[in-house]
């Protein structure tokens, strides 16, 4: 399917268009105020909500957007951003909008066999297509390891499972040198890491040792074993499942760990129309353990990937856009609720994000509501909360939901 694009006037201010098939339809967005956006700096913490609770704004009625992921704020969209110097807010070309309907299409073949997690979904290939790694995390019976089953069906990739427990060694996932009596030397086993998708099964149920293992595959994207330094195939993601830290048995992620990941999404039980249709499901015959016969068939490959991640290369994003982005990752240094905030590392990681959600939407520009949609599940988990705010059932989604009701839009 093609989805209209909107484009620059003759005036070369970009125009409000109709959104995407099945996204609500967009309310005209302000025009920009002279001079752009001035970049705000540290937003005061006398300025957020005092509990860091999310206020709604008092522009226009919020509307939930299809597919974000979990946790991402309701809000009316806004298919225009500011303008600036250097920024053209340009549309997709012909090829671009082939890419971005081939991501749809397999959006919609994860969804024939996983039921009521369309934010998960849309989130992993975010994740996918930005060249990150995601985390996972639901109590069990929520589909996660049958999302990432799926993902690598629809993809027709290679996949490796590791199942984490208590005495997994970090040679187990990485490989090792092993003799070998035929040539009477060591050779290299590879071990599962070397696949495209990796599904590290409940990986908060292994030692922080065995976790680390994977510090220099998610960021290098290399095996160093023995002096030797190994590359991994390309695309390489890995996908961690995870079960909640309350739960008897589980290890938190060290904060080194949970920075490499990109995105962290959250699936919720399903709501009760979800859940009658997965039962329904079940009693056609759906066999989660048999993807072939339930329908799902590639759709996509590693190089309809790698076009998607170049065209999302190129969406723009306007200096007072950037600046905004910039603000929310800052001002979560300065909430009195958190003791680490979001690094560089982290606006880095948003930047990424928000441009392929921006291209998902079928637009060549990011907009301040792309920043919003993405910044909870990219930024969040990178925050390390003070122990009163732990007291006071502050969570990390609230301090960003804070933040982003707190630091002034760019108009």
């Amino acid at each position: 399917m093609t989805s209209p694009i909107p484009g620059p006037s003759s005036d070369g201010v970009p125009q409000p268009g109709p959104a995407p098939t099945g996204a609500p339809q967009p309310v005209p967005a302000p025009a920009a105020a002279p001079g752009g956006y001035a970049p705000q700096g540290e937003v005061p913490a006398q300025g957020a909500p005092a509990s860091y609770v999310p206020t709604a704004p008092p522009a226009q009625a919020a509307v939930p957007q299809e597919g974000a992921p979990q946790g991402a704020p309701q809000q009316a969209p806004s298919y225009s951003a500011p303008t600036g110097e250097g920024w053209s807010g340009r549309s997709l070309s012909e090829s671009e909008r082939r890419t971005q309907e081939s991501l749809l299409t397999l959006k919609s073949e994860i969804g024939k066999a996983v039921v009521g997690q369309d934010g998960a979904i849309t989130g992993l290939i975010v994740a996918l297509v930005a060249g990150g790694h995601a985390l996972l995390e639901g109590v069990p019976g929520v589909a996660k390891t049958l999302l990432v089953r799926t993902l690598a069906r629809a993809l027709d990739v290679n996949m490796a499972r590791i199942q984490f427990t208590p005495d997994l060694m970090p040679a187990d996932i990485t490989g090792s040198m092993v003799w070998d009596a035929g040539q009477s030397e060591f050779v290299f086993r590879e071990g599962p890491v070397f696949t495209n998708l990796l599904l590290a099964d409940e990986i908060n149920r292994t030692p922080p040792k065995t976790q680390s293992a994977l510090l220099e595959s998610m960021e290098e994207h290399t095996v160093s074993i023995d002096g030797a330094t190994r590359a991994l195939p390309d695309p390489f993601m890995v996908i961690a499942t995870q079960n909640p830290v309350e739960y008897e048995g589980t290890y938190p992620l060290p904060e080194a760990q949970l920075d490499r990941f990109l995105v962290k999404l959250e699936l919720p039980l399903p709501s009760r129309e979800a859940e009658i249709d997965i039962v329904a499901r079940h009693q056609a015959g759906f066999n989660p353990m048999s993807l072939a016969e339930a329908g799902i068939r590639p759709v996509a490959g590693a190089a309809d990937i790698h076009a998607a991640a170049v065209a999302a290369s190129r969406v723009e994003i306007a200096p007072a856009v950037m600046a905004y982005l910039v603000d929310v990752c800052r001002a979560t240094r300065t909430s009195p609720a958190v003791r680490l905030g979001v690094s560089p590392r982290g606006a880095t990681a948003l930047l990424r994000t928000s441009r392929v959600w921006a291209f998902l939407q079928g637009r060549g520009f990011v907009t301040p509501d792309d920043v919003k949609t993405m910044a909870p599940v990219t930024l969040a988990h990178r925050l390390g909360l003070r122990a009163e705010a732990n007291l006071e059932g502050i969570t990390a989604t609230d301090v960003v939901s804070g933040v982003l009701a707190a630091t002034p839009v760019p108009r």
